[in-house]
């Protein structure tokens, strides 16, 4: 994610945090158009990857190595690409999905020839250096997570604000946008005049809370390499996640947890990367995800991967 733009505090104060019938029309066309997969704003459906998630051979430990059996034998995404041309990134970084009746999990490969990771502090901003991010669609909601090299992490859950409706299944203590100090959020680069109140996606706002951990995570990176230091030359680092099917309940949206056989999610994944060309940053980062967006913003859910769940164990 990049530029992230918190201006709710006053909004706050001027409109209902509840969701009214004058934004329903609009919200439901961009819903179907979700649900269709050819993208209601960025991408179009060709651009969209499918991947099949087969069942894990066997325990996993989430450390960061990718070592396991079921790591050896899953079959590993393309090679991501550019997220608004869809040419092939500088760096190979490819991602992989497994699941049990416990976890989803997930692997990412990253190359990276000089390490580079600095925040140390969980919730920084680890997007605006060099980072891995995977994001979880639920249809009326989606979570974020990034990781950088050194395992920092950075977690936001987003509701859409035609979602949030008094009584609604995220009227709970949990999602109080009031007690849990939520933003507004309109989409990356959302400050120019035309998106500064309603954002960029057809669909609008959503509320963002900042504050909020995905329930049980379990996360590691291991790297192959020194970070900060450029006298060597790095073969790059890996992630490893494991999301517990029982903190997924918000996400679901009717699916059942765990899975069953031939349900779909759509899961994004992606990478940031501080590129700095005689010694000056390129702007913007380049962005590196497996499904092209079109556009550079990584917050639509329409152009998220397809991830079909299959009860075939891996490697059989």
């Amino acid at each position: 994610m990049k530029k992230f733009c918190e201006m709710v505090l006053v909004f706050l104060l001027l409109v209902s945090p509840f969701s009214t019938g004058a934004a329903e029309q609009p919200a439901n066309v961009a819903r179907d158009l979700l649900a269709a997969g050819t993208g209601s704003y960025g991408c179009s459906a060709p651009d969209i990857a499918h991947y099949v998630a087969r069942r894990a051979a066997g325990p996993i430990a989430i450390d960061g190595r990718l070592d396991e059996p079921s790591w050896q034998k899953a079959e590993k995404s393309p090679r991501f690409v550019d997220m608004v041309t869809g040419a092939p990134g500088s760096y190979d970084t490819r991602a992989a999905v497994l699941w049990d009746d416990q976890y989803l999990y997930i692997g990412m490969w990253l190359e990276e020839p000089y390490m580079e990771a600095h925040q140390t502090k969980t919730g920084s901003l680890i997007f605006l250096e060099n980072d891995a991010e995977v994001f979880i669609d639920g249809g009326d909601a989606y979570s974020e997570f990034e990781t950088n090299a050194l395992g920092t992490t950075y977690q936001v859950f987003f509701i859409w604000r035609d979602a949030y409706k008094k009584g609604g299944v995220f009227d709970i203590p949990e999602f109080d946008i009031f007690k849990n100090n939520a933003l507004t959020f309109g989409g990356d680069f959302d400050r120019s005049d035309q998106y500064f109140w309603v954002g960029t996606h057809p669909r609008g706002l959503r509320w963002a809370f900042l504050n909020w951990q995905f329930p049980g995570l379990l996360h590691a990176s291991h790297v192959a390499g020194k970070i900060n230091d450029n006298s060597a030359t790095d073969k790059g680092w890996t992630v490893e996640l494991a999301f517990p099917c029982k903190g997924m309940k918000y996400l679901a949206a009717g699916r059942s947890l765990p899975p069953k056989d031939g349900d779909i999610w759509r899961i994004f994944f992606g990478r940031f990367e501080k590129l700095m060309p005689g010694g000056v940053e390129m702007n913007p980062h380049p962005a590196w995800v497996l499904s092209r967006h079109a556009v550079y913003d990584t917050h639509i859910p329409e152009c998220f991967p397809f991830i079909q769940m299959s009860s075939q164990t891996v490697g059989r």
